[in-house]
C-alpha cells in the first residue's frame, strides 16, 4: 500500500436525514456514487473490513481523541485472488485464529465459504450504497442511503486529516449533538449483530 495519512472520521446512522431532515440540503452536491460491498462483521472486532471492486479493503483505528472522533488508517488493500498468507491476517484481524490453510489463494467466494462461514461467528453482508458526496469546511462529506439483508438505513459521515475541521464541520450542519457511530458498529446493529 502506498503511503496513507489517517484521517480522523465522525459517522452516524438513522432515518431522519432524508428529506427533510437532510442537513446538506442547502449544499450542492459534488456527485452521487452507487456501489456493492460485502462486510466482515465479527463480534470480536471493529475493525472496518470490506470487499469492494475485489479488493480486500480495511482500517483500522488508530485512536479516539476527546471529542470522541476516530482516527482510521488504512492497512490493507489487496487484490483477490488474496494469497493464503493475507487471508490468513484478514482472519486475525477480525479476530480469530485462522484455520489452516488449504489453498495457495482464496478468490473471494473461496474466501468467504471455505475460511468465513465456518467460525459461524462471522458474517459476509452485501451492502449497496447510494452516496452523495458533498464538501464542508474543507472535510470530505457524504450523505448515503444503505440496504444491507433486507434492512435500510441513512449514514452521514464527515473526515478530514484535521480534526478541528471535522468539529467544525459538524456545528455547520447542526449534527454536533449526534453521537458517533463508526461503520462496522453501525452495520452490525442493523442486521442485528448488536443490540
Amino acid at each position: 500500500m502506498e503511503t496513507v495519512i489517517p484521517r480522523w472520521e465522525w459517522r452516524t446512522f438513522g432515518a431522519g436525514f432524508s428529506g427533510a431532515g437532510n442537513p446538506f440540503a442547502t449544499l450542492e452536491p459534488g456527485g452521487i456514487q452507487e456501489s456493492d460491498e460485502l462486510y466482515l462483521l465479527s463480534p470480536l472486532s471493529d475493525v472496518n473490513v470490506k470487499v469492494r471492486d475485489r479488493l480486500m479493503d480495511i482500517k483500522r483505528l488508530e485512536q479516539v481523541n476527546s471529542d470522541r472522533l476516530e482516527q482510521w488508517k488504512p492497512v490493507m488493500r489487496e487484490a483477490f485472488p488474496l494469497a493464503a498468507a493475507e487471508a490468513g491476517r484478514v482472519l486475525a484481524i477480525l479476530g480469530m485464529v485462522p484455520p489452516a490453510l488449504a489453498r495457495a489463494d482464496y478468490t473471494i467466494d473461496q474466501f468467504v465459504a471455505e475460511l468465513l462461514r465456518p467460525d459461524g461467528r462471522l458474517r459476509a453482508v452485501e451492502v449497496h450504497k447510494t452516496r452523495t458526496r458533498y464538501k464542508v469546511e474543507g472535510c470530505l462529506a457524504e450523505l448515503a442511503d444503505v440496504v444491507a439483508e433486507g434492512r435500510t438505513t441513512c449514514t452521514i459521515a464527515i473526515e478530514s486529516e484535521n480534526p478541528s475541521r471535522v468539529i467544525a464541520a459538524l456545528r455547520t450542519l447542526g449534527l454536533d449533538r449526534h453521537k458517533n457511530v463508526n461503520y462496522p458498529r453501525g452495520l452490525k446493529s442493523l442486521v442485528g449483530m448488536i443490540g
